[in-house]
């Protein structure tokens, strides 16, 4: 046993971690085309540079890491910052100088490499655990996040989902209908790891760069989707997470959580998307659904819901009669549209009102209703030919706590009532539905095979599917961490913006009752 890093950790195992991660150097960096048959050039200095050069044989293809020296016209120069793993993948050889980290990563990657002079990678050629270790054991690790000690392989698994995501974006050649307030939080999300987010607001021909161009499509111009589509461009689609900010999307405050989905997106069921794959398909171990089972639980305890965490209690009208509730939704929202078929609240009130004919019933309207700023406004004297009550101001996850079931119909609230253990019934087709856990009387897609256990939902709704960042830090981060900054209440974002949105909504449901039907 080897001690790295101020614990006691095997080398070994430090070393199959990083190579199974691939980090270490900037592997963030441009991923820049290299041909196999290539050998880099990564000296220390220009005598080594030249002694690299007089080796090579006639006609021998190389590409050089080396910014500040001068290179014969056949040598490829290549940018100073470049994923090393990437380049030691693609090169036939590496010829480094012994200071130079890639070396290190050649020896550990399987490439064949030739070092040139001292340095602290000297003799990694052999042997490279040695090397590594010493490299590793100059540092103390802590995480980013807390300050607390971490151990080397914490840190290496926390570099891995780095590397993911960067990995991920760099697919992305072109993001459209993303607003500049949510910019704040998404960049971090959409970095590729070399260049800014490619936003773009007209046509983009692809730069040979990313294969993928995104679109927040409810925010893109219909015309330009139908530019789009007619040159064959395929869109991938970005969205906001579930466990979303504290505060509404429709008062600016930008999302915490997004998902870039890459097949399709999870609220259409007439086409595949990323999740339904993950749910359908995906391997959830012992390891992952205890770490679901864990969110879920701290989820629930902390009464966090997509936007936020709110505490309030609810005074019940009926306490002796079997209680549901009626989650209303915004009714243009492209959810309802192609889930749940154009279905309006009222339509969900009467459907309730049929499936639960002696229920005393909760309406719940959709807070960017309340707020003032979307459609779905049912008149009150509506609602109560259907409803026993209307509740406005309760938050969601007080209200779920309340009842005994839920009736929505692609509402994330269906969701959120799973993981309270209450039954929910679908009118729609959410992405929660068809699995085995929820009534459903929409037409669920015949796809939907597989019967999950609610933590295997949870794991690839929550875990797999979304990314998040921390709002302190705005660094990328694990779902838990958000989760915890919302339960300490600090996950907070304050705009100007945002108080003007606030304000305007407040005054339009004030002057609502105004304008409704006695």
């Amino acid at each position: 046993m080897t001690q790295v890093g101020g614990s006691d950790v095997d080398a070994k195992e430090v070393m199959a971690a990083i190579c199974a991660a691939q980090v270490g150097g900037t592997f963030w960096g441009a991923q820049p085309d290299v041909a196999d048959d290539v050998i880099l050039l990564v000296p220390d200095t220009e005598d080594q540079l030249r002694a690299m050069l007089a080796l090579l044989g006639r006609g021998q293809a190389s590409a050089a890491l080396a910014p500040a020296m001068q290179l014969p016209s056949q040598c490829q120069r290549l940018p100073a910052d470049c994923d090393p793993w990437h380049l030691a993948s693609a090169a036939l050889e590496i010829w480094a100088g012994a200071g130079q980290e890639i070396a290190l990563i050649a020896r550990l990657n399987g490439t064949p490499l030739r070092l040139f002079g001292g340095g602290r990678f000297a003799g990694c050629d052999g042997a490279p655990e040695a090397a590594l270790a010493d490299a590793v054991a100059r540092w103390r690790y802590t995480s980013p996040f807390t300050g607390e000690d971490w151990s080397p392989l914490d840190a290496i698994a926390q570099l891995f989902d780095w590397r993911r995501l960067i990995d991920a974006n760099r697919r992305i050649d072109a993001v459209y209908g993303v607003a500049r307030w949510k910019r704040v939080t998404l960049d971090t999300m959409l970095w590729n790891g070399s260049s800014p987010v490619r936003h773009a607001r007209g046509f983009r021909p692809a730069s040979g760069i990313g294969q993928h161009h995104v679109a927040w499509k409810s925010r893109t111009s219909p015309k330009l989707l139908a530019r789009l589509a007619e040159r064959g461009v395929r869109l991938s689609e970005l969205e906001d997470g579930f466990i979303r900010s504290v505060g509404l999307g429709a008062n600016c405050v930008p999302p915490l959580s997004a998902i870039v989905d890459l097949t399709g997106i999870y609220f259409d069921p007439g086409q595949q998307s990323d999740l339904e794959t993950i749910l359908q398909t995906g391997n959830f171990d012992q390891k992952l659904s205890r770490r679901a089972a864990a969110l879920k639980s701290r989820l629930v305890g902390a009464n966090i819901s997509k936007y936020g965490q709110l505490r309030n209690e609810v005074k019940h009208a009926v306490k002796d009669r079997h209680t549901v509730l009626v989650a209303g939704q915004v009714e243009d929202d492209r959810s309802i549209l192609t889930g749940g078929s154009g279905t309006t609240n009222l339509e969900l009130l009467a459907r309730a009102r049929a499936c639960e004919p002696h229920a005393h019933i909760i309406y719940k309207p959709h807070p960017d209703v309340v707020a003032g700023h979307r459609k779905g406004h049912v008149e009150t004297a509506a609602a109560l030919r259907f409803a026993d009550e209307i509740q406005r101001d309760a938050s969601i996850t007080a209200l779920i706590d309340a009842v005994d079931g839920v009736h929505v119909i692609t509402s994330l609230a269906g969701f959120e009532a799973l993981l309270r253990g209450k039954a929910v019934t679908t009118h729609g087709v959410p992405f929660y539905a068809g699995w085995g856990l929820t009534k459903d009387l929409g037409d669920v897609q015949a796809r939907r095979t597989r019967r999950l256990s609610l933590d295997e939902l949870a794991a690839g709704t929550l875990l797999i599917y979304p990314r998040y960042i921390d709002p302190v830090t705005r660094l990328p981060c694990p779902a838990e961490l958000l989760v915890e900054r919302m339960a300490r209440g600090e996950a907070n974002i304050s705009t100007p913006l945002i108080t003007l949105r606030q304000w305007q909504g407040r005054l339009r449901s004030l002057l609502r009752p105004l304008t409704e039907r006695p």
